[in-house]
């Protein structure tokens, strides 16, 4: 009897050790796929957060460290914006010239040809060239962006202050190369679109504004977190693309002076309206037929080259003349 007694009890040992090994070995492989599962959730949130923020704001926010009341923001003395409004495609236009462009984006292949573009767009972002350029955001028809919003960048996620600022630390070559940069960004927008015309049998147009100087940057909003900047130099970047012409790049004069010392041709406009400034100085910064920037340079052998000719025609019309 205790022989039988001392068998059952070894072997309901043996059934619950062998459940106890079975039950470990899937609570384990729940653990490894809800682990695996929240890396990919992380993952995941780090990209999106990363195509709503810079990544030097991304940083900030992924900090589980971070205070939730935090305000974040910087301070630029230097930045250059860009708004690059699709011609046409405003909703401010009417319907028989949107019609005209082949904009008309009441059905879903308006929707599908906006998307293609600011695709194209984005691409450009990934360049080498424009590593330092920063899209913003697309309101509407208008494309965003801004370059020289570094020093953060530097500052990474170090500083986790409850109102955090930064000031930039770049030298005046550095700063004034942000507005050539960002013109050259135009530029290649330009071609974008010229062959995106040209595979849609499409005539899009683009109208640029560039301005610099100081800005605010920061985030707004703690569920939809939502970067973007402030100050004057975004209102007249705005308003030199509101005020601006299809195909061109209208900047104030100081940008324009700017551009010039860097060797890129500008020609001006003259006065115009705008608003909260009355008349204002503008130019157009000089674009090839190729959508390249003008050189200054050539731009002046040009002259030079047709004011000889000028004087070698006058000389030869002279010694006719006393002949």
């Amino acid at each position: 009897m205790l022989v039988s007694f001392l068998a059952i009890c070894v072997h309901f040992i043996d059934r619950q050790a062998d459940y106890m090994n079975r039950l470990d070995f899937i609570w384990k492989r729940q653990l490894m796929a809800e682990q695996e599962e929240a890396s990919t959730t992380r993952t995941v949130n780090k990209m999106l957060l990363r195509n709503i923020l810079p990544n030097h704001v991304a940083e900030v926010y992924l900090d589980m460290n971070r205070p939730h009341d935090e305000l974040f923001h910087e301070e630029y003395e230097y930045v250059a914006v860009m708004f690059a409004s699709l011609a046409g495609y405003s909703l401010h236009d009417d319907e028989a010239g949107a019609e005209e462009d082949g904009l008309q984006d009441d059905g879903l292949g308006g929707l599908k040809l906006l998307n293609e573009i600011i695709t194209d767009f984005d691409k450009l972002l990934f360049d080498n060239e424009f590593h330092r350029v920063e899209k913003i955001k697309v309101a509407g028809y208008t494309y965003m962006a801004a370059c020289g919003l570094e020093p953060g960048r530097r500052d990474s996620a170090a500083s986790h202050e409850s109102s955090r600022s930064s000031s930039s630390q770049g030298s005046v070559q550095q700063n004034t190369d942000h507005t050539v940069v960002l013109a050259k960004f135009a530029t290649r927008m330009m071609a974008v679109l010229k062959a995106l015309n040209k595979d849609a049998f499409q005539t899009f147009n683009l109208r640029v504004g560039i301005c610099h100087g100081r800005v605010m940057a920061g985030v707004v909003g703690e569920k939809k977190p939502l970067y973007d900047i402030w100050g004057d130099t975004v209102n007249m970047a705005s308003r030199m693309d509101s005020t601006g012409i299809p195909g061109k790049i209208q900047v104030l004069e100081k940008t324009a002076k700017l551009l010039e010392s860097q060797g890129v041709k500008c020609e001006s406009r003259g006065m115009t309206f705008v608003k909260g400034k009355g008349e204002v100085q503008t130019y157009f910064v000089s674009v090839g037929e190729d959508l390249h920037l003008i050189p200054q340079e050539i731009v002046t052998r040009k002259r030079k080259f047709k004011l000889n000719e000028s004087i070698d025609t006058d000389d030869s019309e002279f010694e006719e003349t006393a002949l």
